[in-house]
């Protein structure tokens, strides 16, 4: 029997009416599945639409196109008594874990709200020891349940919004980008937290980051998009050791190499030109105006989304079958 799929997203679009015939296309028809107790990482640089995705799929945003299944229902379609239950199951760990946190309620209070708006404890004294529960899981003490956000460190406060995340005892967590608004020597420390979490709790992740290194840290399989579309998507090993679409090697390229010898012999990819507007994105594959291996068919047809290798897959014309001068662009692509 083959693994389970908790969560499928399907031809996923989110698009934004700005009036007088515009229209921005946060996200335009993304496919994928996350199994149960795995990690499934998006990647991407800023305004290519993985947060606005992972706020659609909660359902902060209502879909323009496309479903969103969540243990075999539609989230889109469900009536309120199955959101309400939706939303005990898949809860949300927020980029700016000040601005998340509200500063005039204490740690107690902040963590306490989704108990007490879902009914959880009879009393007030069992919720209290929840409380206490969740910030020594979170590596925080009981002491700090009276405290007010202010008085925490970023790391600190991103854990209370990791507690808070865990107050209803979800089976899915969408972290979206939640290492971002901290130190770099806070930034392990929190991605080890919730890959501890993930394995005592059973969690299963949907983590949003721009930061490919530490996205291959947490994550299984892992999809990176631009401008509203998935262009890769394979487990994580293979996407750095073989990774096939020319957005992604660039990517793959910026990330700086331990070993001062090798970082010196490695040619970084360089991108040319601006990240087009998603107002108005370019015709045929979106990647064309940056890509350095852009073919004419690129400003004629999207790219088809294929599965190149076995559960690798890609959407890029590099790897139709078809031939150009005698040689297939497969071949072509990997020796690059």
């Amino acid at each position: 029997m083959g693994k389970q799929a908790l969560l499928q997203v399907n031809n996923l679009k989110k698009h934004f009416y700005l009036g007088k015939g515009e229209t921005l296309q946060a996200v335009d028809g993304i496919t994928f599945h996350i199994y149960k107790g795995e990690t499934f990482g998006i990647v991407g640089e800023s305004g290519c639409g993985k947060s606005t995705a992972g706020r659609t799929i909660i359902g902060l945003y209502d879909r323009t196109e496309g479903e969103v299944i969540f243990k075999g229902k539609n989230i889109h379609t469900m009536n309120q008594k199955e959101r309400y239950a939706f939303h005990r199951q898949m809860q949300m760990i927020f980029q700016d874990p000040y601005a998340s946190l509200n500063p005039r309620s204490t740690v107690s209070e902040i963590i306490s709200e989704p108990m007490e708006v879902h009914g959880m404890f009879a009393n007030k004294q069992d919720q209290l020891k929840r409380v206490y529960q969740l910030l020594e899981d979170v590596g925080l003490h009981k002491d700090h349940a009276n405290r007010y956000p202010h008085e925490f460190s970023g790391g600190q406060r991103q854990r209370i919004g990791i507690a808070r995340a865990l107050a209803l005892d979800p089976e899915f967590i969408i972290a979206d980008e939640p290492i971002s608004a901290l130190d770099v020597s806070v930034q392990a420390q929190v991605v080890n937290l919730l890959k501890r979490l993930q394995k005592e709790k059973g969690l299963t992740y949907l983590f949003i980051a721009h930061d490919l290194s530490m996205v291959k840290q947490i994550s299984d399989r892992i999809g990176v998009m631009y401008l509203g579309h998935m262009v890769e998507l394979t487990e994580s090993d293979k996407l750095y050791n073989n990774p096939l679409h020319p957005y992604t090697r660039a990517l793959l390229s910026a990330i700086p190499i331990p070993d001062p010898d090798v970082e010196d012999k490695r040619e970084r990819i360089i991108l040319e030109g601006e990240l087009p507007s998603p107002i108005n994105p370019p015709s045929g594959c979106v990647f064309r105006t940056r890509c350095p291996m852009a073919m004419d068919v690129c400003a004629l047809e999207k790219p088809k989304w294929k599965e190149v290798h076995y559960h690798h897959y890609v959407a890029c014309h590099l790897y139709d079958e078809q031939k150009t001068n005698g040689q297939d662009f497969t071949e072509t692509a990997v020796s690059r």
